[in-house]
């Protein structure tokens, strides 16, 4: 679309701005979630609608970079998996043991 309209596709960085721009809209619609933001009368419809919003930029993003995404997700969660599993296996220093 914006090679159509502007010539040429929005750069990284533009995207990110984009990107930005609906999770500040994710975060007010948390907020309204928690009865903290007024709001209009969909809000869990307005929560999935820009949760998916957030996570197609994402996808775009790393489409863009060149990132697989699917791999560095998988990479990363067991990488935390393993850190995590590591550290419950320590004695909790505050328990006194």
């Amino acid at each position: 679309m914006e090679k159509r309209i502007h010539g040429s596709a929005w750069t990284p960085q533009e995207l990110m701005l984009g990107f930005l721009q609906d999770v500040g809209d994710l975060g007010r619609v948390v907020m309204a979630a928690e009865g903290r933001w007024k709001h209009g009368d969909d809000v869990p419809g307005d929560l999935a609608r820009e949760l998916a919003e957030c996570l197609w930029w994402v996808l775009v993003l790393a489409d863009r970079l060149g990132v697989d995404i699917a791999e560095a997700f998988t990479a990363t969660m067991d990488g935390l998996d393993a850190r995590l599993t590591e550290r419950l296996a320590q004695p909790d220093a505050t328990a006194g043991g």
